[in-house]
């Protein structure tokens, strides 16, 4: 109801009077905000949004007149008029051409319009009108830039983004957020090397700007990635307000015959690697045992039938999409949930600040990121024996429990029929080297080590997922340097049906792995389709989730511990292909009977390690992380990191890290921790 209206009746109301002050041109523009303050933190938008009207209509001449239309359009976006906002926000810039806090709005409220060209063109025409830059108009600027390049690299516009995200690097380069765009978009791109420092810019504000993910992409390095994510963990976390979430005492369900209530939260409950990771898990969950909650941050899809077979396994389905970060937490908290598993992590459309609210007793990392999340509310991480045996629990802060194998396997879908060869564009008689990895996994090292293979062996030919056209470009120019023909690379024509996609994969021989990030459900989706996978046991945990799968599948023998290694066993299996014919028969035969088969076995330990979690709660034996000398750590494993070392045994990688801290420590005593530099008299 409109003020006009609801106080019609009341003559002598006081926001009446206040209504006739704005007419009038009497109410100051601060007076103005603090009334519609107060209306908005009560909810009374629509008030709050008559005022606003009232007052730019009558006070067209005032030179803050922008302000006005500002706040305008940011209360009409609050109410959901996004047609509104955008007419106030184009209003509130056409009064001041140089106000760049419009330009931000308008072109975020085009974006959620579904416009991203025009709210691209917004950012443009501030960051044309800021030419000569200013100390005050330099967050504009910069957030206008940063937007540029994140809308370009989502729609696939990768070099226009890695250019408007450069700007802004070079604008503030200890600011991370554009570089950790700019980073990933480099990534996909196949630009080596990755970081590439300037006059203006450092390599190491470049490591700085990394997030945890593209650092993954980017080295082996399992204690600089868990320094690297303490960091993140902060920056992205702080320490918000927790007086609205007491911590609760546990419930006693252990013996008891109540059902544990387990909470997944996720943004891929759909047609992507967790969602059809777990389909079939949540369909196994015993629901005498445990109850479970799948809280959902991504888009509805209608016509997703992985996101239908999710909602249709769990008992209770919340869309938290639009919620804010604490509204989510509130939620979580009033489901009573005892278990809450984070299947996101530190990967896109992550939710993480919600569980910093601690809005579960217990609080796992699991499945989606490779890593720990070195967070302070993260107590556990799930994972398996062979990619976190117990010397690397140091590279973690949560206490690890362990699956028989990490990733589950949908047994239950269906593949199509293999598409022939020829259909594919593969020539017939060629021995098929394939990678089926985004490019993003693909560095220097790895692709020099496919050109070697590809070099001994002359009749072979690499079918790579298809990516970035420009990417693809400069991988077939990088092929004929090394004295390879760019036709013998294959770049496989994206299909929609993503079991037709796993079935094709069959056509291959043999799938090279890419280092230092892995395969992962890529890996499960090849071996299912019965193409054996050669891997490269790293140090972390993105490396060796291939390894875990490739061992769950009972191929151990694919499992390479050196990069020579791993070319010398490609190159022979394409020599001796009756031994690679051996493999496959042997995958072919453990199809039922092997580890990453036995769904219900993951599923029942799952559960297992659930119930464990809940009595070490109800006995106050909760784990608590440990960030002792972590930011020490880090500064130690950026300086380590800029000598490019690729792969060493862990002896003398424990031993460069151990040598740098006995220095620091000899400049000034560092306190004794848990993980590499530990107390001699212990």
């Amino acid at each position: 109801m409109l003020i006009n209206n609801a106080f019609a009746s009341d003559p002598a109301s006081p926001l009446i009077g206040l209504l006739d002050r704005a007419r009038t041109g009497t109410l100051p523009l601060v007076d103005l905000f603090k009334i519609t303050e107060s209306f908005n933190a009560t909810g009374q938008r629509a008030q709050a949004a008559e005022f606003f009207k009232t007052w730019i209509a009558y006070n067209d001449t005032s030179p803050l007149l922008h302000i006005a239309y500002f706040n305008y359009g940011v209360t009409l976006g609050q109410m959901g008029d996004t047609a509104g906002a955008v007419q106030a926000l184009r209003a509130c810039i056409k009064a001041n051409p140089r106000f760049g806090a419009g330009y931000i709005n308008l072109g975020r409220a085009l974006e959620d319009s579904g416009l991203p060209g025009q709210a691209i063109q917004q950012w443009r025409d501030f960051v044309e009108e800021t030419s000569d830059i200013t100390p005050e108009r330099i967050g504009h600027r910069l957030m206008s830039l940063q937007h540029i390049g994140r809308v370009l690299e989502g729609a696939g516009r990768l070099e226009e983004a890695e250019a408007a995200l450069w700007q802004a690097i070079e604008l503030q380069p200890d600011r991370t957020e554009a570089g950790q765009h700019w980073t990933a978009a480099r990534q996909r791109q196949c630009k080596w090397p990755v970081l590439a420092p300037s006059e203006h810019v450092t390599y190491r504000q470049l490591l700085d700007s990394m997030s945890p993910l593209t650092l993954a992409f980017h080295a082996d390095d399992p204690m600089f990635q868990l320094a690297k994510a303490y960091r993140f963990s902060k920056a992205q976390a702080g320490r918000p307000d927790l007086s609205a979430f007491p911590r609760k005492q546990p419930k006693k369900k252990v013996g008891t015959g109540e059902r544990l209530r387990v909470g997944y939260v996720s943004s891929d409950f759909r047609e992507h690697a967790v969602g059809f990771a777990l389909s079939e898990a949540f369909e196994l969950h015993d629901k005498t045992s445990v109850e479970i909650f799948a809280y959902y941050s991504g888009a509805i899809r209608p016509n997703d039938e992985t996101q239908g077979r999710i909602r249709a396994a769990v008992d209770c389905w919340r869309d938290i999409t639009a919620l804010s970060d604490v509204d989510a937490a509130k939620l979580i908290s009033a489901d009573e949930i005892d278990i809450l598993i984070d299947l996101n992590g530190y990967t896109k459309n992550a939710r993480t600040k919600i569980f910093v609210y601690r809005p579960a007793p217990v609080i796992v990392n699991f499945c989606g990121f490779p890593g720990s999340m070195a967070s302070a509310a993260h107590q556990y991480i799930i994972a398996d024996g062979h990619i976190i045996p117990p010397e690397q629990e140091i590279y973690f802060t949560e206490k690890v429990l362990r699956l028989s194998c990490y990733l589950a396997i949908d047994r239950t879908r269906q593949l199509t029929t293999p598409p022939s060869r020829a259909e594919s564009g593969l020539p017939e008689d060629a021995f098929v080297y394939a990678c089926f990895n985004g490019m993003q996994k693909i560095n220097a090292n790895c692709f020099g080590r496919w050109m070697q293979i590809l070099s001994a062996t002359p009749g072979s030919v690499l079918w790579l997922r298809s990516g970035d056209a420009v990417a693809q470009d400069r991988l077939c120019k990088l092929a004929a340097q090394s004295g390879v023909d760019a036709n013998r690379l294959i770049f496989a024509t994206p299909v929609a049906d993503h079991s037709g996609h796993i079935a094709r994969m069959a056509l291959a021989d043999l799938f090279l792995d890419t280092s230092p990030y892995g395969a992962h459900a890529t890996a499960t989706d090849a071996l299912s389709a019965g193409l054996p996978v050669l891997t490269i046991s790293g140090a972390g945990f993105a490396p060796r989730v291939c390894t875990s799968i490739v061992a769950a599948a009972g191929i151990p023998e694919l499992i390479c511990t050196t990069p020579d290694e791993y070319v010398q066993r490609a190159i022979a299996f394409e020599r001796d292909r009756e031994s690679l014919a051996a493999v496959r028969t042997s995958l072919e035969n453990q199809r039922t009977t092997s580890v990453l088969q036995d769904t219900p076995a993951f599923v029942r330990r799952l559960e297992e390690l659930f119930w464990q979690m809940q009595g070490e709660r109800e006995r106050g034996e909760t784990p608590l992380p440990d960030f002792t000398n972590l930011d020490v750590y880090y500064e130690v494993g950026a300086e380590l990191l800029q000598q490019h070392v690729e792969f060493e045994d862990e002896e003398t990688y424990r031993k460069r890290y151990i040598d740098a801290l006995a220095k620091l420590h000899d400049y000034s005593p560092l306190p004794y921790d848990k993980r590499l530099w530990r107390d001699p008299a212990a």
